[in-house]
Formats: C-alpha cells, structure tokens, sequence
C-alpha cells in the first residue's frame, strides 16, 4: 500500500480519504483527464505519481502493489500496457493541475488534473 503520512486531512476521515483516492486515480488512469476541487487535485497528484514510479518496475512486486490499490483489472492492464511505456524516460512530473475557476454553488476552486503525453 502506499501510505500517505503528508497533506491535506480533506476534512475526512483517513479511511474515506483513501477510499477517495483510490477512486480518484482510477478514473484518472481511466479517462486521462477528470475535473475535481483543488485540494483533492494536488492529492490525487501526489498519490497517483506515486503509483506510476512503482509502476515503472513492471516486476512481479508492482503488479501485486498496483492491484491492491486499483480495484478495476482494466485500468492496472491499461497502467502496465500504455502509461508505463510512456513514462518511462521521464523521472516523474506525470501530472499537470490546470486551473478553471470558482464552482457556481459553492465557489470551490475546480481544476482539471491531466495525465502528461
């Protein structure tokens, strides 16, 4: 598992903190691009860059770690058949954080987190 000691308490429990996660970075391997607050973009950042290194060993040990926190087959097979390809001369920075403006209803900042080509 890949503990997160460091960041933002989200206002939420640990548990549904990582639960969170785990959903978002899913859909972040999934679809490439997702739109989420700011708080919740810089830790999906953190957590799911942490996942692409120890993806890039591709041994049996990061398979194992990967399917732990990744529920969903498809999206750890997409991890070790696309993004780990692509990724790997670059010595991290997998993620980019782009800024869109305030949410209607209750002015969170929204951002779009983007996986790096």
């Amino acid at each position: 598992m890949i503990k997160t000691y460091n960041g933002s308490k989200l206002g939420i429990t640990s548990s549904h903190k990582k639960a969170l996660l785990r959903n978002l970075a899913t859909n972040l391997f999934l679809y490439e691009k997702i739109i989420t607050t700011l708080s919740k973009a810089k830790e999906l950042a953190r957590y799911s860059e942490k996942l692409i290194t120890k993806a890039r060993k591709s041994n049996l040990s990061a398979i194992r770690a990967l399917n732990g926190e990744i529920n969903s087959k498809n999206v750890v097979k997409k991890i070790f058949d696309v993004l780990v390809p692509r990724y790997k001369e670059r010595r991290g920075g997998y993620t980019q954080i782009f800024k869109l403006g305030f949410r209607r209803g209750d002015s969170s900042e929204l951002t779009v987190v983007k996986l790096v080509n």
